[in-house]
């Protein structure tokens, strides 16, 4: 690893309570952080020529900032570009709305191949970047009310079908890749007022989850996931998928649990959740977002919340249960600025979490000194974190924190100011 004296400095500082940072790198260069294809062109995928399949129950973006991908070879473009700006390991995370129909002609939600991605499996072998995988139940004409937990048989029938070609497509994925996707299902269902039946509708969508799953997939293909929200804009009295349904379903099928920080009431600590669902459940996925207010999905950045979570993740002492992920939208920024920051601050909320002495924080806690715990957590905020991040950027051949600007300014310049 190369070595500047700035790094010699806080490698010392750390090593004065018990901290090896050369360890702690090691680690946070194994460990992959999952980016969301969706920010590069505002979640509106490209079933169709420019834009996402039209409906209801589509995702809100807020902005326009000039240069948002306008095709796949544009999002594909900008993602590797993202890719030379995040030091360690990546991989992407795709929607089924991401479909290439350039080779096949169009084909439906519920008519999905491994064909349709079959660039993408390409794409994935030539940048060396795994993919991970997401059922897409919204911006679809069928996607206007209830979807997985609708009333209305063809409806449902047709969202069941959806799923299972997804995860058809997710386990074609992990073959190829040799390493397993994660396929996530997240659905909007739910109503704007109080309902009259919510446990009509939370049965139907237990029985479409137990179909979609009934069909066998080689565990080393594929990971599922469900995952869980408080409210959306038109769902905000009820949401069929709560955190208590996929809590419940996720431990009776013992299933993997996505935590999405913005899918949790504003004064809920996301990261105390960790802790208490790796009891009962056999691995944990994160979509890491910053919430304003409500679930705005802005750029993640490295505030307390996101450090909790990296130092949650790692006392679990089960990092290779814990799958980190991003889920962010910003159409008002540059949008491959935006993806670079959220990745970055979710490996430095990791980082801040290796690069602590937990053994000696537990010592003290047992002990009752609970001063002691406390000065040492202070103590963390004000050590040479920023020099550790740097050495790791420069080590990885990727700009500085200082440097990121004028990165991205040049790739505005060069590449997507020129998109009409």
């Amino acid at each position: 690893m190369i070595k500047n004296d700035f790094y010699e400095h806080a490698r010392e500082k750390y090593a004065e309570i018990g901290i090896d940072t050369d360890a702690a790198l090691k680690t946070l260069r194994a460990t992959p952080v999952s980016m969301h294809c969706w920010q590069g062109d505002d979640v509106g995928g490209f079933e169709h020529e420019g834009s996402a399949l039209g409906g209801g129950n589509g995702i809100q973006v807020t902005g326009n900032y000039p240069g948002k991908a306008r095709t796949l070879a544009e999002l594909r473009e900008d993602i590797e570009k993202v890719f030379t700006l995040v030091p360690g390991a990546n991989r992407l995370n795709l929607h089924a709305s991401y479909a290439d129909f350039s080779e096949t002609g169009f084909a439906d939600r519920d008519s999905l191949e491994p064909k349709h991605f079959a660039s993408w499996i390409d794409w994935s072998k030539r940048n060396n970047i795994p993919l991970d995988f997401n059922s897409t139940f919204f911006s679809h004409p069928k996607a206007g009310g209830m979807t997985l937990s609708s009333k209305d048989k063809g409806i449902r029938d047709f969202w069941i079908e959806h799923a299972k070609r997804c995860r058809e497509i997710g386990a074609a994925f992990g073959k190829e890749q040799g390493s397993a996707c994660i396929h996530n299902i997240w659905i909007a269902d739910g109503m704007k007022d109080i309902p009259a039946d919510r446990n009509g509708y939370r049965k139907i969508l237990e029985s479409s989850l137990d179909e979609i799953l009934s069909v066998n997939h080689p565990a080393d293909f594929i990971k599922d996931c469900v995952e869980s929200k408080v409210f959306g804009i038109g769902t905000e009295s009820y949401v069929v998928g709560s955190h208590e349904f996929y809590m419940g379903y996720a431990t009776s099928r013992n299933l993997m649990l996505t935590l999405d920080m913005g899918h949790f009431h504003p004064t809920e600590n996301v990261a105390d959740k960790i802790s208490s669902m790796l009891m009962f459940v056999p691995e944990i996925m994160f979509h890491l977002s910053r919430g304003v207010r409500w679930d705005s999905d802005h750029v993640t950045i490295l505030n307390d919340d996101m450090r909790q979570i990296g130092e949650e993740v790692v006392r679990t002492g089960k990092l290779d249960k814990i799958h980190l992920g991003t889920d962010f939208f910003d159409g008002s920024i540059n949008r491959i600025g935006a993806w670079a920051i959220g990745t970055r601050a979710t490996k430095k909320a990791l980082l801040f979490g290796l690069l602590q002495n937990n053994k000696k924080l537990v010592e003290y806690e047992e002990d009752g000194n609970y001063f002691a715990r406390l000065a040492m957590n202070e103590l963390y905020k004000t050590l040479p974190f920023g020099d550790v991040w740097e050495h790791f950027c420069i080590s990885e051949g990727v700009p500085t924190d200082a440097q990121l600007i004028n990165a991205v300014a040049d790739y505005e310049k060069n590449v997507t100011s020129k998109r009409a």
